[in-house]
């Protein structure tokens, strides 16, 4: 009677499953008594190779890469399909106060940056390919660029313009003939503003030839713009759309700039960085305020590089190399030219010297790798394309652009020489130090601990079986606990009819 009621109130699928652990635990315990120590042995054994080969390809990815293999794919591949998102990737809006404040916070941690003052690839960087024939980027560095171009350039709504959709497969080509045969196709169906900046980045080989092509997609760009901020209230596709002209916009007007500079006429390169930093006043992203200090530096006019330097030289911002030591510059300037080691330890460091020590030592404290690119100890290379904030990335990009201007200033490198010598808190600091990712440390640490287990069984055989039966024992317990109470509740006779579903 009891076995019927039983059967009756369960589920066919209720006693299976009761059936299966049953049998699981069953088979559970068998294999568990059958086990040998050799069995033991060849686990471990087998675990520390695995996972020491694990840790050896991570390690040379690391090295090679900067990054975690594992922590790369799991970021790039698996948090999309988890639905994950990037919270690193800045914002671009303008349109509120609140979102600039929250774009300022996700850029203010970042630890890598695009270099404000990177070079042109086509009519700079391929100069060094042309004579070495060697690559000046690094593949990542390259991808890093890839990814900027995409969030700037790139929108939802790119699929509703047959020139904007092909730009887009375009920024994602590794390739670079395979990017400027997309920029020709894409201008041959219409005037496309980031086709423009393609070639003039890419294809072009003098930078009037890029001048002449960012000219063509600053008038492209202007009418985009102008279109998309008519409509950039209608949803937010609109919205996506005007942000996106935005970036264009700013970005075509600062390589234009640039290109003044380079091509001699600094005045006009000031002239026009002022103008963009006053019609884009929240897009700090772009670091605009760097190259304008670099070309008011060119021209000498210190008293305009103070007054950009009072207003971005602000705890509440980002710090960068540029902005210590241009202050630190500053506040040398006041004194170097009659300064002497000497004499300073004679009479002591009066209050300018004083203010001039203290500001070189916060540079040198914010990014140590500078001076020894700025005394010539260190050979200089092209800077690339981004830089990791306080790295040695960072110093070879300022140090590219400002050395110049530190050797205009008469006695400054003399007084850096001297403090930088002086300093006290380091001999060369290595920050910011590149942690190792946790996915090595975890490799190791499970390398180490199944080569010891391993080690262990082997020696004392017996010994190590009897503890590996009593942690799986132990780890089976609440499966064991739940079939004791399974047991417990159904009748011995029942197994005869779950035997029969």
């Amino acid at each position: 009677m009891l076995e019927t009621f039983v059967c009756r109130r369960l589920k066919p699928t209720s006693l299976t499953c009761c059936f299966l652990l049953l049998l699981v635990s069953v088979a559970v315990s068998m294999f568990l008594n059958t086990l040998t120590p050799k069995f033991y042995v060849a686990l471990t054994g087998t675990s520390s190779l695995i996972s020491g080969l694990i840790l050896i390809f991570e390690w040379w990815y690391f090295r090679k890469y900067g990054t975690s293999f594992i922590e790369q794919v799991s970021v790039s591949h698996l948090r999309p399909l988890l639905g994950g998102v990037d919270s690193t990737t800045p914002s671009n809006s303008n349109t509120s106060n609140g979102e600039a404040d929250s774009n300022r916070q996700s850029v203010s941690e970042c630890k890598v940056w695009r270099n404000p003052l990177n070079l042109f690839r086509g009519a700079e960087y391929n100069r060094y390919t042309w004579v070495t024939g060697r690559e000046p980027l690094t593949y990542y560095d390259m991808n890093l660029s890839a990814q900027d171009h995409q969030t700037f350039f790139t929108c939802d709504s790119d699929h509703l313009r047959p020139a904007d959709a092909i730009m887009q497969k375009a920024w994602r080509e590794r390739n670079p003939q395979a990017r400027i045969s997309a920029a020709h196709e894409a201008l041959e169906l219409e005037d496309c503003a980031t086709a423009y900046i393609l070639l003039a980045e890419e294809e072009a080989t003098t930078i009037m030839e890029a001048e002449r092509l960012f000219k063509q997609a600053l008038k492209a760009g202007e009418g985009c713009y102008r279109r998309s901020q008519q409509l950039q209230h209608h949803g937010t596709q609109y919205e996506a759309q005007h942000r996106r002209d935005t970036n264009v916009l700013v970005y075509i007007k600062r390589r234009l700039a640039m290109c003044s500079r380079k091509l001699g006429r600094t005045r006009e390169a000031v002239k026009m960085m002022r103008d963009l930093m006053k019609e884009f006043p929240l897009l700090s992203m772009f670091n605009i305020h760097e190259n304008l200090l670099e070309s008011l530096l060119e021209l000498q006019n210190y008293a305009d590089v103070q007054a950009v330097l009072a207003k971005y030289d602000d705890i509440s911002l980002p710090k960068s190399a540029t902005i210590c030591y241009t202050a630190a510059l500053l506040k040398a300037r006041a004194v170097s030219d009659k300064f002497s080691p000497e004499a300073a330890s004679r009479r002591g460091l009066s209050t300018a010297e004083m203010n001039a020590v203290e500001a070189i030592h916060r540079a040198v404290e914010f990014n140590p790798h500078v001076p020894k690119y700025l005394l010539e100890m260190k050979s200089l290379i092209l800077p690339p394309e981004h830089i990791l904030k306080r790295g040695d990335s960072e110093a070879i990009a300022y140090a590219f652009f400002h050395l110049q201007h530190w050797k205009r200033v008469e006695g400054a490198l003399n007084l850096l020489h001297c403090t930088w010598e002086g300093t006290v808190f380091h001999e060369v600091s290595v920050y910011p130090k590149k942690e190792l990712p946790f996915f090595i440390l975890f490799t190791a640490g499970l390398c180490s601990f199944t080569a010891m287990l391993a080690l262990l069984t082997h020696q004392f055989p017996e010994l190590m079986g009897v503890f590996a039966k009593a942690f799986l024992s132990t780890l089976f317990a609440p499966l064991n606990f739940i079939m004791e109470k399974v047991e417990s509740i159904l009748p011995s006779s029942l197994w005869h009819q779950l035997t029969r579903i």
